[in-house]
């Protein structure tokens, strides 16, 4: 290789040109390789408007188009987990105290996760942020630690917490439970963090909101189940501004629309190994199968899952009934002779032998509408499987998405583009792409239309 990200080369290059292993002709041809690289990219060059890199400096720092950017991914972000009875958004009005309970809310370190740069400023903490809505704003941290090994403070927070109108509990993970080379083996929340969120949640006013930090799943089926916690919240690692955002996103200013971008699987799934790679679920030796497309086991929430302050309905309006492959507008569509293949009763062409997959894509019509009393945006998410499921081929697959917003009680039409050859196809036993034939479903909401692929 010609570098490396970390220090291995640094350690290790001169001993192994003592030992011969390698000579200093591949240096050499490892460095002319980087200056090439470096040397194209205008690196050496002096600096000229054409090279917009050339011209950053401090003042390209930490604008305020730079945060702005930085609080929008966080809004787009965050996703709702749990809703109950339209708990939220909260009415100022109606909310006399607060109290933010959990170790992260009030630690500035934590919102930047992994890889974080400096904050341009003073990073606002979740309490502080809080505090700007609500000024009787108070805090316990419940456990001292995100790891949350010992119920020393467990009592401050149960006072703070019942004497509050509501109660917020930061819950979730850190740098001290993922980061990398230091992997997770459970997906339950850390240490006694769950026996925390049961004992605030019986003695509180009102139902408790629970909000998770973290940059991948965890099991919080207790609370998705608990009458006692209203709502849940995925807010990840929202750096610098996540303190500002997160009371914008509660009290209503903005509007959720977050979707999963993972699986979020149960405990049990620990079980099975880490080192066995197959996507495809295998009943006959219990193996659920990986990723939303192939696993077959029970979830916690799914890919793709994330609810509203609004609510969506959604209307295929336009997309064909049929397509055929021997009637296309590209003569000899197909090259191979017989166009198509059987295998155990499955018809299907090899993508391959298919002359233009740009003549196969058709677009999908999509309405959108917000049946709620909130304006919204969020992604529509367009999902296709075939029927009925082939041996191998996916669950469901993600064809196309499209994010849009929808003013409440209106409608919005949105388009997304469909390339069979490249979205609707599976690997086969060879890993070659086939598309099959017959029908298959395309799925948006609870909204399903089907679509015949033939020769």
């Amino acid at each position: 290789m010609d570098i490396n990200c970390g220090s291995f080369l640094i350690r290790h290059t001169k001993s192994a040109i003592k030992k011969g292993k390698i000579q200093e002709e591949d240096i050499n041809h490892a460095l002319f390789n980087l200056f090439s690289v470096q040397l194209r990219l205008g690196f050496f060059d002096e600096a000229n408007k054409n090279q917009w890199f050339t011209q950053l400096g401090p003042n390209n720092v930490c604008t305020q188009e730079h945060r702005e950017l930085a609080a929008e991914a966080v809004r787009q972000g965050t996703v709702l987990l749990k809703n109950d009875n339209n708990f939220l958004p909260l009415k100022r009005s109606e909310v006399g105290h607060i109290a933010v309970i959990g170790p992260a809310a009030n630690d500035p370190y934590i919102l930047g996760g992994d890889y974080t740069g400096v904050p341009c400023d003073s990073t606002t903490t979740f309490v502080k942020g809080m505090q700007a809505y609500i000024p009787q704003t108070t805090f316990a941290s419940g456990c001292k630690d995100v790891p949350c090994n010992t119920t020393d403070g467990f009592g401050e927070a149960i006072e703070v917490s019942k004497r509050a109108d509501i109660v917020i509990l930061i819950a979730g993970l850190n740098l001290t439970e993922e980061t990398e080379d230091h992997d997770r083996v459970s997906l339950l929340l850390p240490g006694r963090q769950m026996d925390l969120i049961h004992i605030i949640a019986s003695v509180t006013k009102k139902p408790l909101i629970l909000v998770l930090m973290g940059g991948g799943p965890v099991d919080v089926s207790f609370a998705k189940h608990d009458p006692h916690i209203a709502s849940i919240l995925w807010i990840g690692y929202p750096g610098e501004v996540g303190g500002h955002v997160l009371p914008e996103i509660l009290f209503g200013k903005y509007n959720p629309g977050g979707k999963l971008p993972i699986t979020w699987y149960p405990e049990s799934f620990t079980s099975v190994p880490m080192n066995d790679m197959n996507m495809r679920a295998n009943a006959s030796r219990g193996y659920p199968g990986r990723t939303y497309r192939f696993y077959t086991g029970d979830v916690v929430y799914g890919f793709g899952y994330g609810l509203s302050y609004s609510k969506y309905s959604y209307n295929i309006l336009l997309a064909p009934k049929k397509i055929s492959l021997s009637h296309s507008s590209v003569p000899d569509l197909i090259s191979r002779k017989p166009a198509y293949t059987r295998r155990d009763g499955l018809d299907y062409v090899q993508v391959e032998d298919i002359a233009s997959c740009e003549a196969l894509q058709f677009p999908v019509h999509i309405s959108v509408s917000n049946d709620g009393v909130m304006d919204g945006s969020h992604a529509v998410l367009l999902f296709a499987r075939s029927k009925p499921n082939f041996p191998g081929s996916p669950v469901k697959q993600l064809v196309g998405f499209e994010s849009v917003h929808t003013a409440a009680g209106t409608t919005t039409n949105v388009e997304i583009t469909i390339d069979p050859c490249k979205i609707m196809s599976s690997a086969n036993p060879e890993g070659r792409r086939v598309l099959f034939l017959g029908t298959h479903v395309l799925m948006v909401g609870d909204e399903e239309y089907e679509l015949l692929i033939e020769v």
